[in-house]
């Protein structure tokens, strides 16, 4: 009989166009709305770019970021998987179930990365370069010798630059010919770095044995509770930080914002908190309906804020610096 907790006693397979599907991570697609907030700030801060003519660039867009970043992800699923085999849920996914070919699955990772930057090219130079950089942080991040996912705090910072740089991809998409403020790209990073390292803290949790969350992720040789949230704790103040130096140099309106900003970061610090805690997958949490409620709200306020002046607040914040 099978013993379901040994990693090297696992479901015997087959290779199936359903697994290459899966290795793809359609449901991950969701993360192309974070080039939005970059089609944003840029009609904001560069009024002329505000065009319905944005509309075919951005379905063009999307597709091509989410074929290269389906191409990192068949990457990642193929040389994981020795390592997902020491984990309770992700030994089961395709590659470690034998239900993908090694060999196609190679190909299947250059050739969506090839459709995907062709589809760049279509939207814009600028654009097709920041495919191309998302697809070359997919490679630090996994590939040996630098694999930067098995180095403690090194894991989280590389794997959150896919946030500016998904940013990047939506100014590029907008037409903007200034440059994009490097607070907002920093605090857009910062933050995804808290998101990210409280999905390590929970991943630790769940796990629940420290030789075996080593055995899963080396980094995990190093991390332990205490330390994630710390670190994730650290990441928040200088996402808070950058964005306030952005807000002070162009938009004094989004401190209204604040609030809203505080409540996603702390709806979203509960969760990590929880026991098999849902920040793990990512992709599920749209059942989290008080966090998609904050997401909403804050988003909705934030995209207002970057439109709608108010000179009061203004006039408020430079008698203050004059006192």
């Amino acid at each position: 009989m099978r013993d379901p907790q040994d990693p090297d006693d696992r479901p015997d397979g087959r290779p199936t166009l359903r697994g290459h599907v899966e290795i793809c991570r359609l449901d991950h697609w969701f993360k192309n709305v974070f080039l939005l907030p970059g089609v944003v700030a840029a009609m904001a801060l560069e009024p002329a770019t505000a065009s319905p003519a944005v509309v075919p660039g951005l379905l063009v867009g999307g597709l091509s970021i989410g074929l290269v970043a389906s191409s990192n992800y068949t990457l990642n699923e193929v040389l994981d998987a020795p390592h997902d085999r020491h984990h309770p849920s992700k030994r089961t996914r395709p590659v470690p179930a034998g239900r993908v070919s090694v060999p196609l699955a190679w190909v299947q990772w250059l050739a969506l990365f090839a459709v995907g930057l062709g589809l760049g090219l279509l939207v814009s130079p600028g654009f097709a370069a920041s495919v191309a950089g998302l697809w070359v942080m997919g490679c630090v991040y996994n590939v040996p010798p630098l694999r930067t996912k098995e180095i403690a705090y090194v894991d989280v910072i590389t794997e959150s630059v896919n946030n500016p740089i998904r940013m990047l991809a939506g100014w590029f998409i907008a037409g903007a010919t200034i440059r994009p403020p490097a607070s907002l790209l920093v605090s857009y990073w910062a933050f995804g770095c808290f998101f990210m390292a409280m999905k390590r803290y929970a991943e630790y949790r769940r796990i629940g044995d420290p030789v075996r969350a080593r055995a899963y992720r080396r980094s995990f040789g190093y991390y332990d509770e205490a330390r994630l949230l710390t670190s994730a704790l650290t990441f928040a103040a200088a996402g808070a930080l950058f964005f306030g130096a952005f807000l002070m140099r162009y938009r004094l309106e989004l401190a209204f914002s604040f609030p809203l900003v505080a409540w996603v970061l702390g709806e979203y610090f509960a969760l990590g908190l929880q026991p098999n805690s849902p920040v793990q997958a990512p992709e599920h949490l749209w059942r989290q309906r008080r966090l998609m409620l904050a997401v909403l709200l804050c988003a909705v306020t934030i995209g207002v804020l970057m439109f709608v002046d108010v000179p009061l607040l203004e006039d408020l914040f430079e008698k203050s610096r004059v006192g």
